[in-house]
């Protein structure tokens, strides 16, 4: 790796905010014979155009001997970051692969076939007269030959091993706050009628304890294996086969990992093992601090490592849990170029969301929502519900306030789609979203404002995080939470003359703040320290859209005309009450600090 290049590597014409400054300090940490750097880079520092500058320092084939590693990986756990890099014109040289599935076959007749299930993978000997033109071989062998290969951190962690993409000089990972969590979750082995092809002829034993799964690993991996190979043997195999074959070759590969390494002393890994309904029912084995794991995924993978995330909240955790040496990592924080009044935090809490109090709290919640949407009656707003529960009653509830026309959601299956729905729409409609609080970017109108339901807690009835507490690792537990926060808060605001506001409407998410302030970049500290108690209008529905409409689940966005007014009519008094809302709330902003940024009157 050649640091020294790092700055002639940007990928823009000129910087902006603290980008020279930040790529002079990962110069710098890097010169400084660290192996890793930590990226600490809030939103809207151009983590991507960073990302290729480091990049770029990877050792070049005119630079290295023959058994030099060269070149660089770029990969991201998120799909939809991956898919702004392939947007971006500035990054245009990263040259992205994705998996076989996102790839259709050419053949004829072919066409709407996935190449995982074309004839190559169906016909035992295929020899495709294609196969230099098949878009994802392809792609593959243009990937594995450019400087920088891009690609989500599922296939970089599945291509291990692999002598297409072998290790690199440098590998930057952006969006690394969760990287022990995702090493968790494509390490954790689901046995289940959903992901086990021959359930049906299994005799699931109960699963009382660590050795007796290493037991039922071995016998289930041996049957899986005899299975595979019958199909294997066959010349020819239907799709629906394929896929039977590829997933008893996956299942064996993972229960021969986890059977390996619960025997290796060497191993730092911890599992636990859930059968919450015993006997024949299903069973999930799951990694803890899946260092080894990690090992050979990640960390054997390249010379160099730059991570990069907003929320790398404590450096000393962070290496714990991946397994790296904190003395051979240099942490490099960014300073943050967006107006601290431009992110606007208020205090609207109505109680608890726990469980025991959710009854009481989310009709309240429901309420604020309209008095929020009051206050933006021309604005787009997005609600983080947290849980397709809390969605289903924040519709209901916003149904019965006669807000449903305003209101959107996603449905399990249908969660892009209908996001890409919101978003295209200029209407000034709220949407009800699960889970997305991480890579979504909603810049100037596409949304002003958004509303936290509830605070991030990790579901203590996972046997990981049970685990974890009862060890006694709450700093753990409060860190996670308030990491998905401000990754939350990034939401509506990307850019130093963007502006969006969050609300907060569980009073749990203030204990947060308390138990994890030692955490807190300087910059969101900051924010916390400025929240206050917004001026909300008074509760009427009529201010808020009410028109009374029905919204439904599921991304539409459903109106029934009044039977009592006319289309006009209901125009001009929808017309008017915004009217109101405007004038009121101008006369509000007078005495808001935001009163600079949001009066465009």
């Amino acid at each position: 790796m050649n640091p020294e290049r790092i700055l002639d590597e940007f990928p823009a014409p000129s910087f902006r905010g603290n980008q020279q400054e930040a790529l002079s300090d990962i110069r710098e940490a890097f010169e400084g014979e660290n192996d890793v750097v930590l990226v600490r880079a809030p939103t809207g520092s151009g983590k991507s155009l960073l990302a290729r500058a480091i990049a770029g320092c990877a050792r070049r084939v005119d630079e290295a001997d023959p058994s030099d590693s060269t070149g660089a990986y770029y990969t991201t756990p998120q799909v939809s970051q991956l898919d702004d890099v392939a947007e971006d014109s500035l990054l245009d040289d990263l040259k992205i692969i994705r998996g076989k599935r996102n790839y259709s076959c050419i053949l004829p007749g072919e066409h709407d076939t996935p190449v995982n299930r074309a004839p190559c993978a169906r016909e035992k000997g295929y020899d495709c007269s294609v196969r230099h033109r098949c878009p994802y071989f392809s792609d593959r062998a243009i990937a594995s030959n450019r400087e920088i290969a891009a690609m989500t951190l599922a296939y970089f962690m599945r291509t291990a091993g692999s002598e297409v993409f072998r290790k690199r000089d440098v590998v930057v990972i952006d969006e690394a706050h969760g990287l022990a969590e995702w090493a968790e979750m494509y390490a954790a082995i689901d046995i289940n009628p959903r992901t086990v092809p021959i359930w049906d002829d299994m005799k699931v034993p109960e699963i009382t304890g660590l050795d007796r799964a290493v037991e039922y690993a071995e016998r289930l991996g041996g049957t899986l294996k005899r299975r595979k190979d019958d199909l294997v043997a066959q010349p020819e195999l239907t799709p629906a086969e394929v896929a039977r074959r590829d997933r008893f070759q996956e299942l064996v590969s993972e229960l021969d990992w986890f059977v390996e390494d619960y025997r290796n002393p060497d191993s730092a890994t911890e599992w636990v093992v859930d059968q919450p309904d015993g006997k024949g029912t299903a069973i999930t084995i799951k990694p803890m601090n899946p260092e080894r794991y990690l090992a050979h995924t990640v960390w054997e993978r390249g010379n160099k490592f730059a991570l990069l995330s907003a929320t790398i909240l404590n450096k000393a955790a962070f290496c714990r849990q991946v397994g790296l040496d904190p003395d051979r990592v240099a942490l490099v924080d960014v300073g943050h170029t967006f107006p601290v009044e431009n992110r606007p935090l208020y205090d609207v809490t109505q109680g608890k969301m726990t469980y025991e109090h959710r009854e009481d709290t989310l009709p309240k919640i429901a309420r604020t929502i309209v008095r929020v949407m009051q206050e933006h009656p021309d604005e787009k707003g997005i609600v983080h519900a947290h849980s397709y529960h809390i969605q289903q009653k924040l519709a209901e509830h916003l149904d019965a306030f006669g807000v449903g026309g305003r209101v959107r959601a996603h449905g399990r299956d249908s969660r892009d789609a209908d996001l890409d729905s919101w978003k295209a729409t200029d209407d000034p409609d709220v949407f009800l979203s699960v889970k997305m609080e991480e890579a979504l970017d909603l810049k100037g109108d596409l949304a002003r404002w958004q509303v936290l339901c509830k605070a991030p807690f990790l579901n203590t009835g996972d046997s990981r995080v049970a685990h974890r507490l009862e060890h006694g690792q709450w700093a753990w537990y409060y860190r996670a939470a308030l990491r998905t926060v401000i990754q939350a808060c990034g939401r509506v605001i990307r850019a130093p003359d963007d502006y969006g506001a969050t609300y907060l409407a569980d009073s749990s998410l203030l204990q947060l703040f308390d138990r994890a302030r030692t955490d807190m970049p300087d910059w969101f500290a900051e924010q916390v320290d400025l929240m206050s108690y917004p001026e909300l209008p008074e509760f009427d529905p009529g201010d808020a859209g009410g028109d009374g409409s029905i919204g439904g689940l599921g991304g539409g966005r459903h109106r029934t005309e009044s039977p009592s007014q006319s289309t006009d009519d209901q125009s001009q008094s929808n017309s008017q009450s915004r009217q109101s809302s405007r004038s009121r709330r101008s006369d509000r902003k007078k005495k808001s600090p935001m009163a600079d940024v949001w009066d465009t009157e």
